[in-house]
């Protein structure tokens, strides 16, 4: 069972009753402000829908982490997006992260993924 409240900042938390973990990100940063905006819903079964991030968001996060799970996460979501992926929002994003945590190897990463 998913349990969904609205936190005092105003963003939603879930989880799960049966105790597998689930990943929950508070925007507080203009990136995560934006990616709130640029949620969607997506329809897990007859009755039950997430709001998820973009793929586009997804990999600015992945990418910005940068660990070995998180690149195979990223090629997943660039096969699945294959001609839909907004490479120019997803530099946009990414690039004002890296500067914050300078990661040469990430750009190089990300580049040879997406020119695949």
């Amino acid at each position: 069972m998913l349990v969904t409240s609205r936190c005092a900042t105003g963003f939603c938390c879930s989880w799960r009753t049966n105790r597998v973990p689930l990943d929950v990100s508070l925007g507080a940063i203009p990136f995560e402000e934006r990616a709130v905006a640029r949620a969607s819903g997506f329809a897990v079964g007859e009755e039950v829908s997430l709001i998820t991030c973009s793929a586009e968001d997804l990999v600015v996060l992945k990418a910005f982490v940068g660990r070995d799970k998180d690149w195979l996460d990223i090629d997943g979501i660039l096969t699945h997006q294959a001609g839909h992926f907004d490479q120019r929002l997803m530099w946009r994003e990414l690039r004002p992260l890296l500067e914050v945590r300078p990661a040469p190897e990430t750009k190089k990463r990300l580049r040879a993924r997406l020119a695949r």
